[in-house]
């Protein structure tokens, strides 16, 4: 999917699912107010889900620049949505991404598109966290990756445990954020 609102073959059959979930759920498809609901469904999922069909790394060397620049490079505070993949139910949340370069750097924007990408699948915030890591790693070689994310999960506020303020964090990392003092400054300067 090239445009976020260009739909991907399977539209009208995902709509007829929706439309059966519906009538399965004691409602009736065919009321007024619930008409447009099974497509409106489709495109929603079909717009949540988008990330299966970008490829992330390929974002990430669209813009490749050689740069001596070799210490920490931080993109905090990405605002990022998903879908749970055991409730599909939102979570959301914060990402914050560094990395060291080695010789390469990206665009800034880019990270955050990376971010984008897998949280735009059916995940789990754990899978995500280094989903992104690895991602950065293989694609840029860097001196170190470290990923923190902090997100919301729906699953447990809106049903289950309904505990409304909690917060999951999860983080990854390699290279030169395996040392202490690394990861502390990462973590003193997403803070700050």
């Amino acid at each position: 999917m090239t445009n976020e609102n260009e739909y991907r073959p399977g539209l009208e059959e995902l709509a007829q699912h929706y439309k059966a979930i519906l009538s399965l759920l004691g409602e009736d498809p065919t009321r007024e107010g619930l008409q447009k609901t099974p497509l409106r469904v489709a495109k929603a999922m079909q717009t949540l889900t988008r990330g299966y069909y970008q490829d992330p790394k390929e974002v990430l060397t669209q813009a490749l620049f050689e740069e001596k620049y070799n210490q920490m490079v931080i993109v905090k505070d990405i605002d990022f949505f998903s879908m749970c993949e055991h409730h599909m139910l939102p979570f959301y949340g914060k990402a914050h991404v560094a990395y060291i370069p080695n010789g390469r750097i990206t665009g800034l924007s880019k990270i955050a598109r990376v971010v984008n990408i897998y949280s735009h699948r059916l995940q789990v915030q754990e899978r995500m966290t280094q989903q992104i890591k690895e991602c950065i790693q293989e694609t840029l070689q860097p001196l170190g990756v470290m990923v923190v994310i902090e997100a919301r999960h729906m699953c447990m506020q809106m049903r289950g445990v309904e505990k409304q303020n909690s917060i999951t964090t999860t983080s990854d990392f390699c290279g030169a954020f395996n040392q202490a003092k690394t990861r502390q400054e990462f973590m003193n300067l997403i803070r700050g």
